[in-house]
């Protein structure tokens, strides 16, 4: 009697291992979040919108029933694209203070999203801030290497799920034309802005009074008067405007010891911190100047957007960047960015 139930019982595990498992017609999506921005995430496409708690400790876990495609994940702050596709059971990892650099996938769908998340930092690197501002045969050289970079990087991940490889690869293959398409678009508006600031040029320039200064004491702009000042206006939650940190370092090195003064101005009044509070972002701010080793003379603006010198030069976004006289006379309202070749172009023709 024992063989028989054992032969039965084994005769019953073949018939369960061979029946055919059904696919999930979901999506099951877990995670952890360090250091999470909200008490919440939001996966969202056109045509679809889920939200889904976030635990204390940073954990999550749902099902979502979804069309094959992509969409955007987005934890309250910062924002990254999924691949999703029901029948995937995907993890998630990230640091929200390394978002980008530290978003990681495994499990089922895995394989498809780490190739977005890296393409994304790879994309950081290879489109830099200022590539429209290069000379039209400059500019086209870029974008052949550009596209042939992201081509190569695609075909070593031929494995991602066939419906987004199609979509990549037809992306690829357009790219070239499409970018050439936004260079005349940008070149359209470079000419139309340029316009709308010669207004400043040669006519004194707004002033900043008593800005707290990072290294101690107060700073105004006619304390530097008798050098050119290059002004760089930025907030600790832009991302164009930490883009620009490297560049802006290296411009100083360059040209340190001449007749120029680099001052960065922050607009921080908050936004992106989870006390929404001056005194949080004035703490960042100071955080974010020891982090990076900013150099520079590096001052708070009074006001933020409502400071009579950010209004002056009708700053509405940023980063902007100006350039003042060493009479205090406006140079450039519109200045050429840290990352732009033409930036060294236009201090060299000054003999600083």
């Amino acid at each position: 009697m024992k063989q028989l139930l054992i032969l039965m019982l084994a005769i019953s595990l073949v018939g369960c291992k061979n029946e055919p498992e059904k696919p999930k017609n979901y999506v099951s999506l877990s995670g952890k979040i360090t250091d999470k921005n909200s008490d919440s995430i939001l996966i969202q496409n056109r045509s679809y919108s889920k939200t889904i708690k976030v635990n204390a400790d940073g954990t999550f876990n749902d099902t979502l029933k979804v069309d094959t495609g992509m969409y955007v994940f987005y934890d309250g702050s910062e924002s990254t694209n999924l691949f999703l596709k029901n029948g995937y059971d995907i993890h998630l990892t990230l640091d929200t203070k390394m978002f980008d650099e530290t978003i990681e996938y495994s499990g089922n769908g895995a394989e498809t999203n780490n190739y977005l998340a890296q393409k994304t930092l790879m994309e950081e690197s290879l489109f830099p801030p200022s590539l429209f501002d290069y000379e039209e045969a400059d500019f086209k050289q870029k974008i052949s290497e550009i596209n042939s970079e992201l081509s190569s990087f695609l075909e070593k991940n031929k494995n991602i799920d066939s419906t987004l490889y199609k979509v990549e690869k037809e992306y690829v293959l357009g790219l070239e034309q499409e970018m050439l398409g936004y260079y005349a678009k940008q070149k359209e508006r470079d000419t139309a802005r340029a316009k709308e600031f010669e207004s400043f040029i040669g006519k004194p320039s707004p002033q900043f009074v008593n800005y707290e200064n990072y290294a101690g004491g107060t700073t105004s702009l006619n304390d530097l008067k008798g050098k050119y000042v290059y002004v760089d206006i930025w907030a600790t939650w832009c991302g164009p405007c930490i883009a620009e940190i490297p560049y802006l370092k290296k411009t100083e090195n360059e040209y340190h010891g001449k007749n120029i003064e680099f001052v960065s101005i922050s607009v921080d009044n908050g936004r992106g911190y989870k006390e929404k509070t001056v005194a949080a972002s004035k703490e960042g701010w100071k955080n974010m100047i020891a982090e990076e080793g900013m150099s520079g003379i590096q001052l708070f603006a009074d006001n933020a957007w409502e400071s009579d010198f950010i209004k002056g030069y009708r700053i509405q976004s940023i980063p902007r960047f100006v350039l003042i006289d060493p009479n205090g006379n406006v140079l450039d309202a519109d200045a050429p960015r840290p990352s732009s070749p033409r930036l060294k172009i236009l201090f060299n023709s000054l003999n600083l």
